[in-house]
């Protein structure tokens, strides 16, 4: 075995690398297992239970070789005889030579029919016993399936014996007083009552067909009439009910390999009147894709037929066909092998008769291309490729107009597929010659950005993954220079999709095709360098393709303004509101690299669009006007240059006016409100961010309405963190009299409105008043602070006793954390710190927090305000102990300590796991350590310090060992048996059980 069996490969590792492990199998291992398993056969077979063990024992061993499933070439020929031998055998009872068929289908599947099916013995001798076994399966029986379609097979094998079959009845005298049937009317029989059954060896059948009919003798005396009778039951049935379709299904099949299989001279005088047939059927038109399919592979066998057999002398053909000749030949000596003047004109003067039928096969395939069916659309293109290399140049050409019209815009996305589909099949086959590339290549380009929205999604991801293919098969068809005019479209178009398609599929085909023609070709710039950086594994992740890899790639300056304008054409107006966002960080991201075209050329741009009608569009250009701004202002700090100096006059202006044009056209209501809101809010904290001069200006009055009536509609949590950023950041930038001093006339006002916002009857207000509390700079909060710990703290109690605004006390408690972390000291005034005088009132209320136990409909909706609680007295005991550790008194720290051990015997895994790890934090924390924890060395023996990355809080079976033994510590007794108390009350099956 060349690697490892056992091992998936799957990316993984730290620091963001990729260590990938491939499961690829180096021989058939499991040899002595599967003799094991054939031989036990014979006493498996009568029991149900052992029979279903074995096989599936067996099944979970050929599967392994599934993609490799030539490594059982080796073996097969002794599983085989092993399994035959107790199918001939006289002695095995039916239920064994069921088991043993079905052990040999499973071989069958893993290696495939066309392979496994040459192996089986097709002497003389073994026609009879076949043909005799077949005759005694029941077609109806639905368990024994395998058998009959390892039969069909076999018949199939044994109908090539070199002799004719009338020769094997000799004297057809009377058996038990019936008239023995001759062989050949057995044979056909059995076929034709198999074409019609539902099951798997239909398909069996169809391959029995096209080996049978095809011999010399049968098809002097049974094509003919075989042909009337599939004519006839296609013409008979329609696809209204089942035993039709599968009717249909068995003729289509069966004459689809005939007319593969049969000799051109035979099955040519009946092509016309099956065509007619299928004419007359009209099966594009019926709701069965199978039937769809078979149709189109049925009509591109026919028109082979109609056409005779040649390699068309003006097909191109490339010089290097091998990788590592194309590799070690220099591009300069590369000579294309097409055709010849002399050879194109002795192509012409040949005598090309196109019988008018072919014209028809076209005009159906060229339909199939259209299909709603993928499989469909498949089978035509692959017609297309296979019709059209028997073409005359000047029809070829045709043809590959024909299906260039399936990229008109009036096409629908199936269309634009199957012209994918078919222009890969002809450029692999040469069939699509160099001059047509003018014409080809910027609808391949077109075609890697198709995407097409309907309703609240978009199709064409199968159209993106077709173009890539195309670009595969184009790498591998043509010499570099044929290429060359277009190298800069390709590489660009096939790196954009790599880096920015939304779907992950996509992405990994356009990074297939990117490196298979970095190998063949060797002319796309850079390409070693971005293949490494945007690899199969590397592009599975969206968030690193947007904001890491596409850094990377936009750093060559051949890709970097056609990255950015292909996020700002299509994809900051996309559909999907993820893609949106993750397009204007990219910008954000992308600024560095071409900073001057972002400021005179894209800024520009987006502006109007920023305003315009289009909703996604507009979110999207606020946000991509917003990180812009603020990835210059960066710049320009590098440099020493303002923000006004970077941007235009009129670009500043536009950005001011944004909110008043959105505002005056009532842009924030409904449905668009929700998204224009939180993008305002960002565009408002970037425009702060970036120190734009827009100080005492009406529109910071503008801005500071919207995020307040923002906060006061009840505005998602989701979008409350885009409000605060907001409002945090106009405050630094705009509301300070000078440094350090905030305008006395706004703090009144925004600390008042905010405070009396904590007494909403709306949750979602008191949710937003709480959080816009928190986020005030420290300069906001000196000579407030009592007054807001006040607020947050009545609207905690009140609620807690009402039972109700359970998310508002959480954001209370959080605010709480936020405010008093940014003026912690020691001497300080109550009014304006933590300071001795109020630590023990911010404490008592933190603490008081950890009691929420409100339930609900949602249930202990309590643990919410308790999981906020323990984070924010986490966070200010270590800001605390490290800048002012005086002001900690022991009972508080005590105290918290206590609750947290009591949270740590939590019943429910996720808040468990928060006080366990907090208790921790604070107990081994050194810079800065905590003072006055009760009992710290006998906790530092229960928890050394390993504890903190080994112990696994969500798992009961490890916390419970540890938080039990805090029961032995006087100090924290009482509350761990409060919390261990109310996990055994609970119904949590698992935290019960390891109590």
């Amino acid at each position: 075995m060349a690697l490892s069996e056992t091992e998936n490969g799957c990316p993984g590792g730290e620091g963001g690398e990729s260590i990938v492990q491939t499961c690829v199998l180096g021989g058939f291992s499991e040899s002595s297992e599967t003799k094991a398993l054939l031989s036990s056969l014979l006493e498996v077979h009568g029991d149900i239970a052992t029979t279903e063990s074995a096989t599936q024992r067996f099944l979970v061993i050929m599967n392994r070789y599934q993609e490799q499933p030539h490594l059982l070439d080796p073996h097969l020929e002794w599983m085989l005889d092993m399994i035959l031998e107790l199918v001939r055998s006289e002695t095995s009872p039916a239920s064994l030579v069921h088991l043993a068929f079905k052990f040999l289908y499973i071989i069958c599947k893993v290696r495939g029919y066309k392979i496994f099916m040459q192996l089986l013995p097709h002497e003389v001798a073994d026609v009879q016993p076949v043909l005799d076994l077949l005759s005694k399966q029941d077609p109806k029986d639905s368990e024994t399936w395998e058998t009959r379609y390892m039969l069909l097979l076999w018949l199939s094998m044994t109908c090539l014996i070199p002799f004719d079959l009338y020769r094997l009845d000799g004297h057809l005298g009377s058996d038990g007083g019936k008239v023995r049937e001759p062989t050949m009317d057995r044979i056909l029989a059995i076929a034709k009552s198999y074409l019609l059954v539902s099951d798997s060896p239909r398909d069996a059948a169809s391959v029995l067909v096209s080996k049978f009919m095809t011999r010399p003798d049968v098809k002097q005396k049974c094509l003919g009439e075989f042909l009337d009778w599939s004519l006839t039951a296609i013409s008979q049935t329609n696809d209204q009910s089942m035993r039709d379709i599968m009717v249909l299904d068995g003729a289509l099949q069966s004459l689809a390999t005939l007319f593969k299989h049969g000799k051109r001279d035979d099955v040519l005088q009946y092509a016309p009147a099956v065509m007619r047939c299928l004419e007359q059927k009209r099966l594009s038109e019926s709701s069965q894709a199978m039937l769809r399919k078979l149709g189109v592979k049925l009509i591109q066998r026919l028109g082979l037929t109609f056409l005779k057999p040649r390699l068309a002398a003006w097909r191109y053909q490339r010089g290097n066909r091998s990788l590592a000749a194309n590799l070690s030949a220099s591009q300069s000596t590369t000579v294309s092998t097409a055709a010849t003047p002399v050879a194109e004109a002795r192509d012409m003067e040949e005598d090309y008769d196109i019988p008018e039928e072919v014209e028809t096969v076209i005009e159906h395939l060229l339909l199939g291309l259209k299909d709603k069916e993928t499989i469909v659309r498949w089978s035509a293109a692959k017609g297309i490729g296979r019709v059209t290399g028997r073409l005359p140049k000047e029809l070829a050409d045709e043809v590959v107009g024909s299906v260039l019209d399936c990229f008109s815009f009036q096409e629908t996305d199936n269309a634009w597929h199957g012209g994918c589909l078919a222009l890969a099949e002809l450029g692999r086959r040469g069939l699509l010659l160099p001059s047509r590339l003018t014409d080809v290549v910027p609808l391949i380009v077109k075609s890697l950005t198709y995407d097409e929205k309907r309703g609240a999604c978009s199709v064409g991801s199968n159209v993106r993954d077709a173009a890539c293919y195309v670009c595969w098969s184009f790498a591998r068809a043509y010499e570099p220079k044929e290429l060359e005019p277009f190298v800069t479209q390709i590489a660009s178009s096939l790196v954009i999709t790599a880096v920015f398609d939304r779907n992950v599929n996509c992405r990994r085909a356009a990074s297939a095709a990117f490196q298979e023609n970095v190998g063949r070709q060797g002319t796309f710039p850079h390409g070693i360098d971005i293949l490494t950086a945007a690899d199969y594994f590397a592009v599975g992740n969206l968030n690193n393709c947007y904001l890491n890899i596409s850094v990377y790639v936009a750093s060559f300056p051949e890709y970097t303004k056609a990255m950015i304008d292909h996020l700002i054409a299509m994809k900051i107006n996309h559909w999907d509101g993820v893609i949106r966002e993750l397009a204007t960080k990219a910008l954000h991201n992308l600024t560095p690299q071409a900073p001057d075209y972002m400021a005179t050329t894209v800024l520009p741009q987006l502006l109007p669009v920023a305003v315009g009608v289009d909703l996604h569009g507009r979110h999207g250009a606020i946000l991509a006007c917003a990180e812009i701004t603020h990835a210059l202002y960066k710049l320009g700090l590098q440099t020493n240059r303002t923000e006004v100096d970077i941007i235009s006059s009129e670009c500043v202006d536009a950005l001011k006016n944004i909110h008043h044009t959105l505002n005056d056209r009532k842009q924030y209501r409904g449905f668009g409100g929700e998204l224009m809101r939180p993008a305002m809010c960002c565009l408002i904290e970037k425009m702060s961010l970036s120190k734009m001069p827009f100080k005492n200006d009406p529109v910071i009055s503008g801005w500071q309405w919207l995020i307040d009536d923002t906060i006061k509609s009840s505005v998602k949590d989701a979008n409350m963190v885009a409000i605060v950023s907001a409002l945090s950041a106009l405050c630094e930038e705009y509301y300070q009299s000078e440094l350090g001093t905030a305008d006395s006339q706004m703090q009144d006002v925004l600390v008042s409105q905010y405070i009396e916002g904590l007494k909403s009857h709306q949750m979602l207000t008191r949710c937003g008043s709480a959080l816009a509390l928190g986020c005030l700079p420290g300069f906001m909060i000196h000579g407030k602070l009592k007054q807001i710990l006040e607020g947050l703290t009545h609207m905690c109690t009140v609620s807690q006793k009402e039972g109700t605004f359970t998310e508002s006390r959480r954001d209370a408690v959080r605010a709480i954390a936020q405010v008093v972390v940014k003026v912690v000291c020691a001497h300080g005034s109550p009014d304006s710190a933590l300071c001795s005088e109020n630590v023990a009132e911010v404490y008592g209320a933190l603490l008081n927090r950890m009691n929420d136990y409100t339930t609900d409909s949602r249930g202990d909706v309590g643990a919410w305000v308790r999981e906020a609680a323990m984070s924010s007295l986490m966070e200010v005991t270590l800001l605390v102990a490290g800048s002012a550790p005086e002001i900690l008194q022991p009972d508080l720290v005590k105290c918290m300590m206590c609750c947290l051990a009591q949270q740590a015997g939590e019943k429910i895994d996720r808040y468990r796991a928060h006080a366990g790890n907090a208790f921790l934090r604070l107990l081994h924390s050194t810079e800065p350590a905590v003072p006055h924890i009760p009992q710290r060395e006998e906790l530092m023996s229960i928890f050394p310090v390993e504890t903190t990355t080994s112990l696994n809080w969500n798992a009961p079976s490890q916390a419970f060992k540890y938080i039990t033994q805090l029961l032995g510590l006087p100090q924290y007794q009482y509350h761990t048996l409060l919390g261990l108390t109310v996990s055994v009350g609970g119904i949590t099956e698992s935290t019960v059980g390891h109590l």
